[in-house]
């Protein structure tokens, strides 16, 4: 059943969106600063919260099914762009990017984020729409896609990285030094691309990597494009808030790493039998809590284990 969404629908949700993100643009640049955990935090819960009631709205303009598949998106998109953050951290650290730059950077991220999440949920929604077995060509690619997760390293991803930058390098006038908050400058008459420029063509390219994992994800909970879009733009606006709020505690998400690649697996698998088998929603909602949940309980009990041990070297 398809929800009964109106283009008055999509332009108040976008001039919303566009809205708050112009407000908190502007608010940076009139007052420019490193963000502090205590903000990141107070930033994600607002962004949260949005999403929270933006989710009771659909509930009550739609009915409870789009808005437990709202939800479910939502919390699915959110857990596997955590695996962004990784990226970010490394990007940062190994570019050195000044703390009041790291805002920016993310913010014109998350910008280029939202018109390619767009552009790949329309193509993926009109080409199972015209050929039911892309549906099963998706799954057999998130399977694919959590094994190699899986066993993925981050040393594999440093070499990608690396391998981008020398392209960028090759084919880019760069400065040696970053020019302030500017992605590109003049110097002796001739434009040049700085530091920053680099790092934000490696970040849209690392969540149009992530985006071929994600929307296929969310395709195998729901193919309605408002509830796709909708739950993937507020997963990806809360993502830059996150990345501050837990850039201090990433390790903590080791676990995570395998709960994410559980959970493209049986996506994947769900998207493969739906012609035989159609699991309801709230079905892949239990098995994303419950993976996640199991992470944290395993990095508690390693953490508990080592704190053990610690102390029974001590004696």
């Amino acid at each position: 059943m398809q929800t009964p969404v109106t283009l008055t629908h999509w332009i108040g949700f976008n001039f919303i969106i566009f809205s708050l993100l112009g407000i908190d643009l502007y608010r940076f640049f009139r007052f420019p600063h490193p963000i502090k955990i205590k903000e990141a935090l107070l930033t994600s819960a607002v962004w949260i919260s949005f999403a929270l009631i933006f989710n009771i709205w659909i509930y009550f303009t739609f009915g409870p099914q789009p808005a437990l598949n709202f939800f479910t998106g939502y919390l699915l998109e959110e857990t596997l762009s955590i695996d962004n953050l990784f990226i970010f951290l490394l990007l940062f650290s190994h570019f050195k990017v000044p703390e009041t730059s790291k805002h920016q950077v993310l913010f014109y991220g998350i910008l280029g984020a939202i018109v390619m999440r767009a552009l790949m949920i329309w193509g993926g929604i009109v080409l199972i729409h015209y050929f039911e077995w892309i549906f099963i060509l998706l799954g057999v690619f998130l399977v694919i896609t959590g094994i190699r997760l899986a066993f993925n390293t981050e040393k594999g991803e440093k070499g990608k990285e690396n391998l981008i930058y020398s392209w960028l390098k090759k084919w880019l006038p760069l400065t040696n030094t970053y020019q302030g908050n500017a992605f590109i400058v003049q110097m002796n008459g001739r434009w040049m691309a700085t530091p920053l420029l680099v790092v934000l063509i490696l970040i849209e390219i690392t969540d149009l990597i992530f985006a071929l994992d994600s929307v296929p994800a969310i395709l195998g909970i729901t193919t309605e494009p408002f509830i796709v879009y909708t739950s993937n733009i507020f997963a990806i606006l809360g993502l830059r808030s996150l990345f501050f709020a837990l850039e201090g505690f990433m390790k903590t998400f080791y676990f995570l790493h395998y709960a994410l690649a559980f959970i493209l697996v049986f996506i994947g698998c769900k998207m493969i039998l739906a012609q035989y088998v159609e699991l309801p929603t709230w079905i892949a909602l239990l098995v994303l809590v419950t993976s996640i949940t199991l992470a944290g309980v395993c990095f508690f009990l390693k953490s508990h284990r080592k704190k053990g041990q610690n102390r029974d070297e001590g004696l």
